[in-house]
C-alpha cells in the first residue's frame, strides 16, 4: 500500500530555523501580519516576506496560495514557502493549505511554522492526502517526499487531533490503490486477498465463493460473472465497535474490469474500466479507516467482486436472470450490470445483517457524467433524514453530492413484459431507473441511500486533495456521517 508521508509535530522553536534546511513555510495574512514564525524568518531574510506581501501579486492571490522565495538570504533552507491565510483558516482552507504546500515539497524535508494558528491537524491531513502518488508500476519513481514537521505550539494534543485525520488519509490511500491498480493484478481473487489481510486490524473478514453465491441463490450476480475466468466472490467485512447493536452497512460494487459483456463497450476509453470496482474501494476504505480509528460503531462493509467479459459463456442480452430475492430480471443490455451485483448483495445485507440502514457505492451509470459531471456523485434515497445526514457530511467533508428524485413515474420505465423487471429502461433518465431498480431490493422499513460515483472515483486532472486518477471520494463524508449518526 502507498505509505502516507512522515509527519511530526514539534514544539515551536524559533531559533533553530537558520539551521533548517530543505523548505521553511509560514504564514502570512493578506494585510501583512505575521504570527511569530512568519516574523523570524522575515527577519532572518531581510524582510523579504514584508516586501513580498506589498506586491500586487501578493494582493491578488487567493487565500492558501503558496509563494517559493527560492535561496533565501540567512537561512540554510532552500526556499521559504509563504502561504497567504486569512488568520483564522477554516477546515477547508487548511486543508487546501497543506495540500497546496505537499505539491510543492518534492524530495525535500518540509518545516512548517504554525505556531498556535488553529487547526493544525487539517494542515497535516491536506499534506497527507495530496502526497499520495501512485507509482508502483513506473521504474522511475521520482524523488521520495521528505520528512515533514509541523512546529505547533501543542504538539502532544495536535498530534492526537491529527490521529483520526491520518486513519482517514489509511483508507483514503487504500481506496485510492484499489481504484488505480490495473485488472491484470487486482484480480477477484488479488482484491478478496488484499480485504482478507485487513483481519490484522481487528476486522472480522468472510469471503463467500461460487458454491455458497449460488446456494444463497445469487442468480444476478453470478450471470455478470459468468463469462470470465476471475472467479465470482463477495467479501463481508466487520467492524463490531459498539457491542450487540445493529449494524449499519455499506454495500460496493467491485467489477473489477468492466467489458460491457456481450454489449461491447466501445474501444476508445476502455482501458478506464479497471476504476469500475471503484465502490468497493470505497466500502474497503472506510472500513480500514474505522479500524485504525477503533470506532465505537457497528458497520458491516459488504463487496461484490466479479469480471464482466464477453466469451461463450458470457450471459446475454434477453437472458432472464432469477435474483436472491427471487425477483425475475431481464436482460436488456448486459453492460447495465453493476445494477444485478448490487442486487443481490444488497439482498443479502438485509437478510442476514437487519441493519439499522444501507448506503451502497458504485459507479453505475454514464448518465450520472452527463447530469453531474465530475464535481458531486449522484445521490438517491428513499429516507430524508438518511439523506440529509450523508449530504451534511459530505459538504462538512468538502466531497460534492447533489440528490436526485426517485418517484413511481421513472418506475414504469424498468417494468418488463416477460419478467419482473428489466435491467434498463434506456438512456432515457438513465442514472434514476438504475437507482429505481436497486430501491427494488431494498425493504421498505430499511433507510437507504444508493451513490452513483461514476463521476468521482477517478479524474483525468488534479483536484485539491489529490493527483489526477483515483481520488477515494466518500470515505472522508462516510467516515464523518458513522461518527456523527451512529457514535454520538
Amino acid at each position: 500500500m502507498t505509505q502516507i508521508a512522515d509527519i511530526r509535530f514539534l514544539d515551536t522553536d524559533l531559533d533553530a530555523l537558520a539551521a533548517t534546511p530543505g523548505l521553511i513555510a509560514v504564514l502570512v495574512a493578506a494585510d501583512g501580519r505575521m504570527d511569530a514564525g512568519a516574523r523570524k524568518i522575515n527577519g532572518l531574510t531581510r524582510k523579504a516576506l514584508s516586501r513580498l506581501a506589498d506586491t500586487d501579486a501578493f494582493g491578488r492571490a487567493k487565500t492558501g496560495d503558496v509563494f517559493r522565495l527560492g535561496h533565501p538570504a540567512g537561512l540554510i533552507a532552500d526556499a521559504v514557502l509563504v502561504v497567504k491565510s486569512d488568520g483564522k483558516p477554516d477546515q477547508t482552507l487548511a486543508r487546501r493549505i497543506g495540500a497546496n504546500l505537499a505539491r510543492l515539497q518534492g524530495g525535500l524535508p518540509l518545516c512548517v511554522v504554525l505556531g498556535k494558528a488553529a487547526l493544525a491537524q487539517d494542515v497535516a491531513l491536506g499534506l497527507a492526502l495530496r502526497g499520495y502518488a501512485f507509482t508502483d508500476y513506473k521504474t522511475d519513481k521520482g524523488l521520495a517526499p521528505g520528512a515533514i514537521t509541523l512546529m505547533v505550539a501543542d504538539p502532544e494534543g495536535v498530534a492526537k487531533a491529527a490521529h483520526t485525520g491520518m486513519a482517514v488519509a489509511e483508507g483514503v490511500f487504500f481506496t485510492r490503490d484499489l481504484t488505480n491498480e490495473p485488472a491484470n493484478v487486482l484480480t477477484t481473487d488479488d482484491f478478496a486477498a488484499r480485504l482478507a489481510a485487513m483481519q490484522d486490524l481487528g476486522l472480522e473478514v468472510e469471503i463467500l465463493e461460487e458454491a455458497e453465491l449460488k446456494a444463497l441463490g445469487m442468480g444476478a450476480l453470478l450471470a455478470v460473472g459468468q463469462g470470465s475466468a476471475s472467479p465470482s466472490k463477495v467479501v463481508v467485512m466487520q467492524w463490531r465497535g459498539a457491542g450487540d447493536a445493529a449494524p449499519f452497512a455499506l454495500v460496493g460494487k467491485g467489477v473489477v474490469f468492466d467489458t460491457g459483456g456481450i454489449s461491447l463497450k466501445p474501444g476508445a476509453g476502455m482501458e478506464d474500466m479497471t476504476m469500475d470496482m471503484g465502490g468497493a474501494a470505497v466500502v474497503a476504505g472506510v472500513m480500514r479507516t474505522l479500524a485504525l480509528r477503533k470506532a465505537r460503531a457497528n458497520v458491516v462493509g459488504l463487496v461484490g467482486l466479479v469480471e464482466n467479459m464477453p466469451s461463450g459463456t458470457a450471459y446475454r442480452p434477453g437472458d432472464v436472470l432469477t435474483s436472491m430475492k427471487g425477483d425475475t430480471i431481464e436482460v436488456i443490455n448486459t453492460d447495465a450490470e453493476g445494477r444485478l451485483v448490487l442486487a443481490d448483495v444488497l439482498w443479502y445485507a438485509q437478510d442476514r445483517f437487519k441493519p439499522v440502514g444501507m448506503i451502497n457505492l458504485a459507479t453505475l451509470t454514464g448518465a450520472i457524467l452527463i447530469a453531474l459531471g465530475h464535481e458531486h456523485a449522484g445521490v438517491f434515497s428513499n429516507d430524508d433524514a438518511l439523506a440529509d445526514a450523508f449530504l451534511a457530511a459530505a459538504k462538512a467533508e468538502g466531497e460534492g453530492a447533489w440528490r436526485l428524485p426517485l418517484t413511481p413515474a421513472y418506475d414504469r420505465l424498468i417494468d418488463s413484459g416477460i419478467a419482473d423487471m428489466k435491467n434498463t429502461g434506456g438512456r432515457t433518465a438513465g442514472s434514476i431507473t438504475a437507482a429505481q431498480f436497486l430501491k427494488r431490493f431494498v425493504k421498505d422499513d430499511v433507510p437507504w441511500c444508493h451513490l452513483d460515483i461514476a463521476g468521482m472515483a477517478s479524474v483525468k486532472h488534479d483536484t485539491p486533495l489529490a493527483p489526477k486518477g483515483a481520488t477515494g471520494w466518500g470515505v472522508m463524508a462516510l467516515n464523518r456521517l458513522i461518527a456523527d449518526r451512529f457514535e454520538g
